[in-house]
């Protein structure tokens, strides 16, 4: 079965919809990438996968051993940025996701986040305020803190927004290696190219909708007439 499908999705706010017949599916270990033209859906998208708004229309199945277990990298406000917590305290507040009935934290969780912390190398960084890092690193404590809800599947909507091309380059290598180590990776981007470099499938929405491989998507005609809007 796979991991996540949605089949004739139709999405839109207050009765009016602004994307419909969204149909794909995602298999365990996928990395796709959510392309498409600015104000097309992406987010709103993401965001009715995640149910935090009814689909207009259509189904979105999940694998039922999925349930409570998908990790959310958000696009980051002002306010958030400024949050007044704690790096660990971020980053184990992921594991209420799981069960948003926790009201005191294990031991299992808290090795999870000594865990998700070392792995996105911000070990040094843990009793600092998360309002004091740079961009980079909230973002890496941010997927320290998806990585606690889950060890199955990431959904990232545009993680490297705002980052300067070096800290870039390094989040991609920091999802990349996720994937390769089995995690399934849903990222909506706006780098058409660095979807090119690490995606394994392509869901292009907006006026024309596509979802195959990668390689369908280099030679499909919306591919190619996008690839080529960002190379110019």
């Amino acid at each position: 079965m796979s991991q996540l499908e949605c089949k004739d999705l139709a999405l839109g706010y207050d009765g009016v919809s602004i994307l419909e017949n969204i149909n794909f599916k995602v298999e365990k270990g996928d990395y796709l990438c959510i392309v498409g033209e600015n104000g097309a859906g992406k987010s709103t998208l993401i965001k009715t996968v995640l149910g935090l708004q009814k689909p207009m229309g259509g189904e979105i199945i999940f694998d039922p051993s999925l349930k409570n277990t998908i990790g959310y990298l958000p696009q980051q406000t002002i306010v958030q940025k400024d949050f007044p917590a704690s790096v660990k305290e971020v980053v184990i507040s992921g594991c209420q996701v799981r069960d948003k009935r926790k009201l005191f934290y294990t031991k299992e969780d808290k090795a999870l986040v000594k865990e998700n912390i070392e792995k996105m190398g911000i070990k040094d960084l843990r009793n600092r305020s998360y309002r004091e890092l740079s961009g980079g690193q909230q973002q890496r404590v941010l997927l320290a803190r998806a990585l606690c809800a889950t060890k199955e599947i990431l959904l990232l909507d545009e993680p490297v927004a705002g980052l300067d091309p070096m800290v870039t380059a390094d989040m991609y290598s920091l999802i990349d290696g996720l994937n390769k180590e089995g995690v399934t990776i849903i990222m909506i981007s706006h780098d058409i190219q660095a979807a090119m470099n690490y995606a394994t499938h392509i869901l292009h929405i907006g006026n024309k909708t596509f979802f195959g491989t990668k390689e369908e998507y280099k030679n499909s005609k919306i591919g190619k007439g996008f690839i080529m809007q960002y190379e110019d």
